[in-house]
């Protein structure tokens, strides 16, 4: 028998989150060379809001779910009790205010309280998938983990960028030694920083000792990120090498097809018209750097330099055109082992510290840029034995 999965979303449209993840659930998805089916069976759906170009009503109809308006009727299928196996929480996208840090106020954390409300009131709960960051404050992110464990039930969050392909196919040892990492990001600040830190730490996650937490952030932006790099903050060897796995450089390549060393030419300046740096201190000493580059290329690309290895191991985390997107299919291929299992692939304190550092660091650069301790972001977890991110 299949299990019952509820989808609680913000908005059901084409190119949605709810669209990409909610069809592979009700068609199936490619996977490792195959046509999977998860044996799954959604059961209901709360959506936020239907704009134009709603597809909730029409994806309800055609497979035979119930659309519910609230929360609580979606988890109980309309009765009273728990009715279903696993949620999957999806609030990305749709028409929410932003706070003065620029963060979209996504319902996630009250879509996730509303979830835990009724396990307690009926004694049961079920694995819950919730889609990108936690929240857009570290304390509600705090929360959703925390109850995760006081109440026992499994969860996963984040986004696809983790377990999509790398080209190369790169997995830094368990236990390697990292001594310094660089991430390249495009795209605006919250969600796409999002993208990138988390990224970033499913590779640095891997060092000897695992996560300790950040100490203490600092986001800077235009000139002054340029002028740390001749200071050496972030390193131009690394930028470099992140930069080699590009499949997209702008300027000249764009133009007439030329190869461009982006770093050396000092054409970087020209290209990106508004850069900014992530500053981010972890707390056994290890200094990390996400660059937002828009303008000089369209990936997202990461290098660092690991004690005992050779060279600078760098990688591009690949993702695919849309309107498949396959790179979300990878995804969802854990979100189903999740609710199978009911064990997580990975740690949901990977997306709660990259929730609680770009936090910070926004806070950082409406603070006029200043560096801010963060002793509030002791997240301690390891990573997994296997990096989980997708090589079939």
């Amino acid at each position: 028998m299949p299990k019952r999965v509820a989808v609680v979303t913000t908005i059901w449209r084409y190119l949605s989150h709810a669209q990409h993840m909610g069809d592979r659930f009700l068609i199936g998805y490619p996977h490792e060379g195959e046509w999977r089916k998860p044996d799954l069976k959604v059961v209901s759906l709360y959506v936020d809001q239907k704009p134009e170009a709603d597809q909730s009503g029409e994806r309800a109809k055609e497979f035979g779910f119930q659309v519910y308006p609230s929360i609580s009727e979606t988890l109980r299928c309309g009765g009273d009790k728990l009715a279903v196996d696993a949620v999957l929480i999806i609030a990305e996208h749709g028409e929410y205010p932003r706070n003065e840090k620029g963060q979209v106020l996504y319902p996630r954390y009250e879509f996730f309280k509303q979830c835990v409300e009724v396990f307690e009131k009926d004694g049961r709960a079920v694995p819950v998938y919730n889609d990108k960051h936690l929240s857009y404050s570290f304390e509600k992110a705090k929360w959703m983990v925390d109850a995760s464990k006081r109440l026992g039930f499994p969860m996963l969050a984040g986004s696809s960028l983790p377990v999509t392909w790398r080209l190369p196919d790169i997995e830094l040892p368990l236990h390697c030694e990292i001594e310094e990492a660089l991430m390249v990001g495009v795209g605006g600040s919250d969600p796409m920083d999002y993208h990138a830190l988390e990224a970033m730490q499913c590779m640095i996650e891997r060092r000897k000792g695992g996560e300790t937490g950040v100490i203490a952030v600092q986001m800077i932006e235009g000139d002054a990120v340029w002028k740390a790099g001749e200071e050496g903050r972030w390193s131009k060897r690394l930028l470099t090498a992140a930069l080699s796995r590009s499949d997209s450089p702008q300027g000249l390549t764009v133009a007439d097809g030329r190869t461009q060393d982006l770093v050396g030419s000092g054409d970087l300046p020209k290209l990106v018209k508004n850069p900014s740096a992530y500053f981010i201190e972890h707390a056994d000493g290890l200094k990390t750097t996400l660059l937002m580059l828009n303008g000089a290329v369209r990936d997202f690309l990461f290098a660092a330099r690991v004690k005992g290895m050779r060279g600078i191991p760098s990688t591009q985390f690949f993702l695919t055109p849309v309107p498949n997107v396959t790179y979300s299919a990878c995804l969802v291929s854990k979100i189903e082992e999740m609710f199978i299992t009911g064990r997580a692939p990975y740690p949901v304190e990977r997306t709660l510290i990259v929730s609680g550092a770009l936090e910070a660091c926004l806070t950082s650069r409406l603070d006029g840029h200043k560096r801010l301790e963060t002793p509030h972001l002791v997240v301690r977890y390891r990573a997994p034995k296997e990096s989980q991110h997708a090589r079939a």
